[in-house]
C-alpha cells in the first residue's frame, strides 16, 4: 500500500500486514482531522515514511505525525509503543481493509450517530 498527504509532500509505504482498522472519536483526533479520524496500525519497521513529517505531541503519550505544508494529520505513535498508525483516508486506491471497531466513543461529536453495528470502547 501507498499513502500520501493532500499535497503529495509526505509519502509512505506500507509494507507488512495492517491491523486494527478503526475510527478514533477522541476529542484530540476529532480537532487534527476536522471529524472522525480512520486508522490502521503496523510495526514502526513495516512502514517508510518520505518527506519532512512534523512530529507534534498534544499530550504526554502520543505524538502525532502531519504535513508541515497542508496541514494533513497522517500518523499517530504512542511513546511506549513501536508501532504507527496511519490515516486510512491517506491511501492510494483500493485498502482491502474493514474497520473493525469505534475507540473513544465517550468523546464523539454530539452531530452523529454511530450505526454501523460495529464495537464501540468508550
Amino acid at each position: 500500500m501507498k499513502g500520501s498527504c493532500a499535497c503529495g509532500t509526505i509519502r509512505f509505504d506500507v509494507h507488512g500486514t495492517p491491523q486494527g482498522a478503526s475510527c478514533c472519536h477522541c476529542t484530540q483526533c476529532r480537532k487534527m482531522s476536522g471529524h472522525v479520524w480512520a486508522s490502521a496500525y503496523l510495526p514502526r519497521d513495516q512502514i517508510s515514511l518520505h518527506g519532512p513529517v512534523k512530529w507534534v505531541a498534544l499530550s504526554d503519550k502520543a505524538q502525532r505525525g502531519i504535513c508541515p505544508d497542508c496541514g494533513a494529520f497522517l500518523f499517530w505513535k504512542a511513546h511506549d509503543e513501536d508501532t504507527v498508525s496511519f490515516a486510512l483516508g491517506a491511501l492510494d486506491g483500493p485498502t482491502d481493509l474493514t474497520l473493525t471497531k469505534h475507540i473513544f466513543t465517550a468523546d464523539k461529536g454530539d452531530y452523529y450517530d454511530i450505526a454501523d453495528g460495529l464495537p464501540q470502547r468508550d
